[in-house]
């Protein structure tokens, strides 16, 4: 249940990543209800890219599914 609602806030990010030619994929949503995403395109090696993780991306899912402890990437 948690797996679909983080996807669909992920979509909702996505055309904001797609624009700059990056992209985010969920790997997992572990059972303590931590999320692991693999940032793909220019966001995976850009230097900005912690920011994007922990100012966009985390603060979204924490702010629309409280459960969520932490947003980390692979």
């Amino acid at each position: 249940m948690i797996k679909e609602k983080v996807e669909k806030v992920l979509e909702e990010i996505r055309p904001m990543l797609q624009a700059d030619g990056g992209d985010v994929e969920l790997v997992e949503v572990t059972e303590a209800n931590d999320v692991k995403v693999r940032l793909t395109g220019a966001c995976g090696h850009c230097p900005m890219s912690t920011y994007t993780l922990k100012l966009s991306i985390e603060q979204k899912l924490k702010e629309r599914i409280p459960e969520i402890n932490k947003v980390e990437k692979v």
